[in-house]
């Protein structure tokens, strides 16, 4: 991430904007449930807003530097911070009720790699979770923000043919000033009676 990139991104008008304006956006209809894995945070501008919605938020972030001051910020609350990469994730299948995704797929290099991270997300999901999430889209402006850094933005129809392919199911993608989405995991067959 290039200097003005990480200062916007640590920043409080930044946390400010995620928490009152995208935030609520994208999580209006979502159940998030107990157990949240927030995949890529930085430097937690969303984990704040998404820790006090849950019981137990756990935080996956590549970057070591970052993964080391979430956890120093966070100690002693309900988020956990491990360091790692959100297309191999080491957790067992069905481990959370939802998964938080914010302005950071577009960090990602390749679509083939996001595909991973998503995959990903889907096998830690329990049956009928959801994946909320939000980035922005694609312009002249933020490329050139992102210069000399990874800057790898998400179509929204490609995106929504992605998830499905994946294997989600009830997707919902608002495009505005940026893109937000909701998708879910199926929900077990196990859980509905049987029919004669």
């Amino acid at each position: 991430m290039n200097d003005d990139h990480a200062r916007l991104c640590a920043s409080p008008q930044w946390a400010a904007h995620l928490q009152d304006n995208v935030l609520p956006k994208a999580i209006a209809q979502a159940e998030l449930g107990k157990e949240l894995l927030e995949v890529g945070p930085g430097p937690g501008a969303a984990t704040e807003w998404l820790r006090t919605r849950v019981e137990r938020l756990v935080a996956v972030e590549i970057e070591a530097e970052a993964a080391s001051l979430l956890a120093e910020r966070y100690a002693g609350t309900n988020v956990e911070v491990r360091q790692g990469s959100g297309a191999s994730l080491e957790f067992p299948d069905g481990s959370f009720d939802s998964a938080a995704a914010f302005t950071m797929l577009h960090h990602v290099p390749t679509v083939a790699l996001q595909n991973r991270l998503l995959a990903e997300i889907l096998r830690v999901l329990r049956p009928g979770g959801v994946l909320v999430g939000a980035d922005s889209l694609p312009s002249d402006g933020l490329h050139r923000f992102h210069e000399a850094d990874t800057y790898n933005p998400v179509e929204p129809a490609s995106f929504l043919v992605r998830l499905q392919t994946l294997g989600y199911v009830d997707i919902t993608l608002g495009v505005g000033d940026g893109l937000t989405f909701s998708a879910h995991k199926p929900a077990s067959t196990g859980d509905t009676p049987p029919t004669e």
